[in-house]
């Protein structure tokens, strides 16, 4: 028997104004999906988690079978797993997110923005990501700041674009942090870290400031019209996660096909190998093709293959819905068909398709606690629906009441 999870992180969403009043999901030519919906058991599963909105990490540690309430402290610590950064049972993780700054309107003079030399009040969240920063910029201002800040029990690790990591030996792990996204076109000052340890952080984060602030690489940004990384913003901090394997629990071999670090971290922890990213031929971050095919050839060596697929950050927090729809249909094209039109020739199969919501996309708590998914139990299953398609009204609809999300593997799994 082999097993499929589906993962489209982000996917899900609120009715838009510009689809008239349609979600994604229902506005998206997806035949793919809309197939598994009308073969398979499709509803809506909740998510357990802290906060009032869960991130596509949460619902994967509840997909395969974890409390994230129970195993869940941030993300850094998985993104950690994901990059081989070695981390002590006593150390602490932080993700380093570079941020782009502005100064708050009430703080600006004659319309020109003053220099920002200190963080607080005055400052605003202007850009979460600091305009998409490419890898190869990030990890140049990132080694300049573990140059000058790095020390026997703090160090800096170069993660992808915007995404870093700080490991601070022996450190205190229960500040209150924030992330970036929640708070892009406000004041930063109430959300700088707060509680043990804040003062060592936000010491930190100023200092980033001052190194980054005339680096070359920020220049030649500028130069080109660019966002600049302003300053290394702390957050999503925990210590090394210890998980019971998944893979030990079940009897069965798998793999992850990301190009996350994070999604890879949690799947590593879980018992799971993971497929070098390198080897998805990622262009723009939406080019799905490579991931369907590796998921085929992986399912000849592995029981189980665990697919995850997001919709890139900057389309999230844009107002083009075109572009979400675009990633939606490229997902379906790309990754579910051929995953389809394969699994009849590897033999007995099942299929768990999700799609959630965006975290930075500024839903409801509810929604946000809450995914759509499609349990498919191969290919001579007969439709239950013929009018029925992949979406949340559709899952709604099925009256059946929403499942918890970490009964799903049991049942994607159950033998017969």
């Amino acid at each position: 028997m082999k097993f499929v999870i589906l993962h489209g992180a982000g996917m899900a969403d609120v009715p838009r104004e510009d689809l008239g009043g349609k979600t994604l999901l229902q506005a998206a030519a997806i035949p793919h999906m809309d197939t598994v919906a009308r073969k398979g058991e499709l509803g809506l599963v909740t998510i357990p988690a802290d906060g009032p909105v869960a991130g596509s990490d949460v619902t994967q540690l509840a997909i395969l079978g974890y409390d994230p309430r129970k195993v869940y402290q941030g993300p850094a610590p998985f993104e950690a797993a994901g990059l081989g950064v070695m981390v002590g049972e006593h150390d602490v993780v932080f993700r380093c997110s570079m941020v782009t700054l502005g100064a708050n309107a009430t703080h600006s003079r004659g319309g020109q923005q003053p220099e920002i030399k200190k963080l607080g009040p005055h400052v605003v969240m202007e850009d979460a990501t600091a305009g998409g920063i490419e890898t190869e910029e990030a990890r140049e201002l990132i080694d300049a700041v573990n140059e000058q800040l790095g020390s026997e029990t703090i160090q800096f690790y170069p993660g992808a674009g915007h995404r870093h990591l700080m490991v601070w030996v022996g450190g205190k792990a229960r500040a209150t942090c924030v992330n970036p996204h929640e708070i892009v076109g406000r004041p930063i000052g109430e959300y700088l870290p707060t509680g043990d340890g804040s003062d060592i952080l936000r010491k930190l984060m100023e200092a980033s400031l001052i190194i980054l602030r005339d680096h070359p690489v920020n220049d030649q940004r500028r130069d080109a019209g660019l966002k600049p990384a302003h300053c290394l913003w702390l957050w999503g901090q925990g210590r090394a996660p210890r998980l019971p394997s998944l893979t030990d629990r079940h009897q069965i071999t798998g793999t992850i096909i990301s190009t996350s670090d994070l999604h890879r971290g949690i799947a590593l922890c879980a018992g799971l190998e993971a497929i070098d990213p390198a080897s998805l031929t990622e262009s723009d971050g939406t080019d799905f093709l490579s991931r369907g095919e590796k998921a085929l050839d992986e399912l000849t060596k592995k029981d189980l293959v665990y697919v995850h697929a997001e919709v890139p950050p900057q389309t999230v927090q844009g107002t083009d819905s075109k572009a979400r729809l675009k990633v939606l249909e490229e997902f379906d094209q790309k990754i579910v068909g051929p995953v389809l039109d394969g699994l009849p020739k590897l033999g007995a199969h099942r299929l768990l398709l999700v799609c959630d919501y965006a975290a930075a996309a500024g839903i409801g708590s509810i929604a946000g606690h809450q995914a759509v998914y499609t349990l498919y139990g191969g290919g001579t299953q007969k439709e239950k629906a013929s009018k029925r398609g992949f979406s949340e009204a559709d899952a709604e609809a099925t009256q059946s009441g929403a499942r918890e999300a970490t009964k799903l593997i049991a049942r994607l799994l159950m033998p017969g």
